[in-house]
């Protein structure tokens, strides 16, 4: 006996019947917008891309045998809100909000929890130690964003703890010339938006600035939210090789109405951020960040003296990495990690902890058909325990347009320093709790048909032990942080692109997913089953006369146990010349919907503004 599908039926037989329908209905939508202009001028053709996620040395995006997604950030500045927005073109990744633009947000992979999902900026860890609650507070505007890579499966033996689902890479890129940029934009529920970026290159010296606000009264009481970014990327060459430097701020206060139960909460999350590159000739790599994050709750709005929680993590992480050219195709890749987490915290009390990490991996290509990859990472902490994280993927070329891929790796996550001590009147935490570890087996086909038409399949199992949920016996009974003994997940991700006329472009994008565990009787449990069950992304864009480019997002989900809903989005620009009008449509037909239980989104909104070149010189 299992929770969720039988094996009998492992993909849900009537609801993903039923999926399929209103993922029809959506793509005739899609294809309402698309046909009418069929006729006009062909969209840009698909480029080589380099992607360095999921992969020990930068190699191009047919070339991975990991799937991984990419997102191009840069074309798609004018048709979206904020850095989340390009989560939601991956139906494998969960993104929850409590506030809207990412105010807060969970985000998960294939099924995962939100403590299972890495987040990246520029290859630094963004994830956080207190709680993964967090591990969204991105201090990056949106315009700095070059582009987003997201793997889906697991990257320990890459990244160590937390990428057992998958891992999400915001990449940001030095500018190739002198430029100024502010936008500017206002929309219903109080939005008010300004934004800008200074970017300066000059031989091998580039600086990029960048900095945004986002505030909202709120569509309802006490969801008001500020959210304030900053960054600076300095790039330049000494003797030893390039060096890059980062040094990020954000600040959001937000207005916390029913995020934590019936309460009218407040909350401010603040974060700073600095991180070093430096390349030490021409095959090793040294890296240093610092990452200090705070977190100041009140319960009740009005009434902050009842119960006030005020956390301070500082976090240090620092990398050695190194490769060797063993063969013309064959590379060997190895380093060392080191993390030291620090909290300050009237709730969980005073903690430090270390990590310290070690990894080899070797990659060859033959023929020009064949490639493979075998890793292992060994990660110590608390007093000698370790964590060891192999891996082992391959692809094959069947011919020029039909590549299969499969590979396996184990992943791990150590707790969240939540996890081990929070204490409420309802939740407590368990300092003796193990770290989650899982094992994901994959495999899939890449197929180019035609020159524009591309598509992929993708079927996985992750097998996990330890998974750290909170469970209770009754209603009225205490939420308890415990190990999960077995859960087993199994999906199917499924794509295709392809041009509509010499215009526009549609994508289709679906995962499923199953999980199975054997259920403990008299035991409630709040995240395990939390999952998407069936998710499906309609994603159509076009490319006008006069500059104008538009795009259409419909978006639609089940999760286990509850009800599929549908949200679609509408984004309108003009690329051209020195000044971009836009406008964006969100939840157009004005859906009810709650992504996580008992916190109400809000329903059609819209924000429209404009974006000035200032003053540019290209070389």
């Amino acid at each position: 006996m299992k929770d969720a599908i039988s094996d009998r039926d492992p993909w849900g037989g009537l609801r993903a019947l039923r999926f399929a329908v209103s993922l029809a209905r959506a793509s005739v939508i899609a294809l309402s917008f698309a046909l009418p202009s069929a006729h006009a001028q062909q969209p840009p053709t698909r480029h080589e891309t380099i992607v360095v996620t999921g992969v020990f040395e930068p190699v191009p995006l047919e070339e991975a045998d990991r799937p991984v997604t990419l997102v191009d950030a840069k074309s798609l500045e004018l048709l979206v809100n904020s850095p989340v927005d390009f989560l939601r073109l991956e139906p494998s990744v969960d993104l929850r909000e409590r506030g809207i633009n990412g105010t807060q947000a969970d985000v998960s992979i294939r099924g995962g929890t939100f403590g299972q999902t890495l987040v990246l900026l520029d290859g630094f860890r963004m994830n956080d130690a207190q709680t993964g609650h967090h591990n969204m507070d991105l201090p990056v505007p949106l315009q700095a964003i070059s582009r987003v890579e997201i793997l889906r499966g697991s990257g320990s033996t890459l990244y160590g703890s937390d990428a057992v689902g998958g891992v999400i890479n915001f990449v940001t890129k030095p500018p190739d010339f002198t430029e100024i940029r502010v936008r500017t934009a206002v929309g219903n529920f109080g939005v008010n938006q300004q934004s800008g970026s200074i970017d300066f290159a000059a031989g091998k010296f580039a600086e990029q600035l960048d900095f945004s606000r986002d505030f909202s009264s709120g569509f309802i009481p006490d969801r008001d939210y500020r959210n304030l970014a900053f960054l600076s990327s300095t790039t330049f060459s000494t003797a030893w090789g390039p060096t890059r430097i980062l040094l990020a701020h954000n600040d959001r206060p937000f207005g916390a109405d029913q995020f934590y139960g019936n309460f009218n909460s407040w909350e401010r999350t603040r974060t700073w951020f600095a991180g070093v590159h430096q390349a030490l000739g021409s095959a090793t790599e040294f890296s240093l960040a610092f990452r200090r994050h705070t977190d100041l709750f009140v319960l009740f709005r009005d009434h902050p003296e009842i119960y006030t929680n005020h956390h301070a993590l500082e976090s240090f992480q620092a990398a050695l990495r190194r490769r060797e050219r063993l063969a013309e195709n064959a590379r060997l890749f190895y380093g060392v990690e080191g993390f030291r987490d620090a909290i300050v915290s009237n709730n969980l009390g005073i903690h430090t902890r270390g990590r310290g990490a070690a990894y080899l991996a070797f990659d060859a290509r033959a023929w020009k058909r064949l490639s493979f990859q075998a890793g292992a990472r060994e990660e110590i902490y608390q007093s000698g325990r370790g964590q060891f994280s192999p891996t082992l993927s391959a692809g094959f070329w069947l011919n020029s347009r039909l590549k299969l891929r499969a590979g396996a790796a184990r992943a791990f996550r150590v707790p969240s320093l939540t996890d081990l001590y929070y204490h409420d009147p309802a939740n407590v935490g368990s300092p003796n709790l193990r770290p989650e570890n899982a094992w994901t087996t994959e495999a899939g086909i890449d197929a180019q048909l035609g020159k524009r038409i591309h598509g992929e399949v993708t079927i996985f199992q992750r097998d996990e032990r330890d998974v750290i949920d909170y469970v209770r016996t009754s209603p009225s009974s205490i939420w308890q942080a415990t190990n999960i003994q077995q859960l087993r997940s199994r999906g199917l991700e499924a794509s295709v692109g392809a041009p509509l006329g010499r215009l526009q472009e549609l994508e289709l994008r679906y995962t499923g997913l199953r999980g199975f565990r054997e259920p403990i009787p008299g035991v409630e449990s709040r995240y395990a089953f939390s999952f998407p069950v069936n998710s499906g992304v309609i994603d159509w864009r076009t490319t006008l006369p006069y500059g104008l480019i538009g795009r259409s997002r419909v978006g639609i989900l089940e999760r286990y146990g509850q009800n599929t809903y549908a949200l679609w989005d509408f984004y309108f620009a003009r690329a051209k010349g020195r000044i971009h009008p836009f406008i964006q449509f969100s939840n157009l037909t004005n859906t009810s919907y709650e992504e996580i239980s008992g916190v109400v989104m809000p329903g059609r909104s819209i924000v429209a503004g404009v974006e000035i070149i200032a003053w540019s010189r290209k070389k």
